[in-house]
């Protein structure tokens, strides 16, 4: 389904890591033909760029010119996903100036009319008056299976313990951190996809995301 141009909407997606918010807020910008981005990848791209370059006199005016260059095309390296990357881009993410600079960025990025960004501090910190928030939850047994699968995808050998530990630790950082904690806005709709499908998840936003179209613009959104 193609929006006209002239309609604004503006998706935030948060939760935990493997909790299902980047797979459906992929299929959701695929549905609506939005402009999509993952704010994980951003740091994760930070994280790798700062590993090439170990050891820098002055990172933030490295980090500066990092961002200055990212686009869509670069996010998808699969170095992204490599342990260290990962591990290292846990810690950046506590950084206050890393989290500014690259909110500057996501905001410039939403000021676009069709937009869907998925992290963990979207609805709260990046985009506040989003049209529709969703927070993603899931338990942590069917999150541990994903992001193992996820890992398997990339070539990474790690136990399904390793990651189930890996999680819990990323979780209590992310609830934890001193500057842009993960919480559930208070205006978003709880979506726990424990047991739903990808084709049950992207009913249930569907229909969300038509409501607050049909509320805010009558019948007449759709492209013809």
């Amino acid at each position: 389904m193609k929006l006209k141009k002239k309609i604004k909407l503006l998706v935030a997606c948060d939760g935990r890591a493997a909790s299902g918010k980047t797979t459906a807020a992929k299929l959701i910008s695929k549905k609506y033909h939005l402009h999509f981005l993952s704010s994980g990848l951003l740091y994760r791209y930070i994280s790798y760029k700062l590993l090439l370059k170990n050891k820098l006199l002055n990172k933030n005016i490295y980090i500066k010119k990092i961002i200055k260059k990212i686009t869509l095309n670069k996010l998808k390296n699969k170095n992204l996903f490599k342990e260290n990357v990962t591990r290292y881009a846990a810690e950046i993410a506590k950084s206050k100036k890393i989290r500014k600079l690259l909110g500057k960025y996501q905001k410039k990025f939403s000021k676009q009319n069709h937009v869907c960004i998925e992290g963990r501090d979207i609805g709260n910190v990046i985009c506040p008056n989003a049209d529709v928030k969703i927070f993603f939850k899931c338990n942590l047994r069917v999150r541990t299976k994903r992001r193992w699968k996820e890992y398997k995808k990339n070539n990474l050998t790690l136990t399904l313990r390793e990651v189930k530990k890996a999680l819990k630790t990323r979780d209590y950082s992310d609830i934890n951190r001193k500057h842009s904690p993960l919480r559930v806005p208070k205006d978003s709709i709880v979506i726990d996809t424990s047991k739903l499908s990808k084709k049950q998840t992207l009913g249930k936003i569907s229909n969300i995301i038509e409501k607050k179209l049909l509320l805010k613009y009558g019948r007449n959104y759709k492209a013809k």
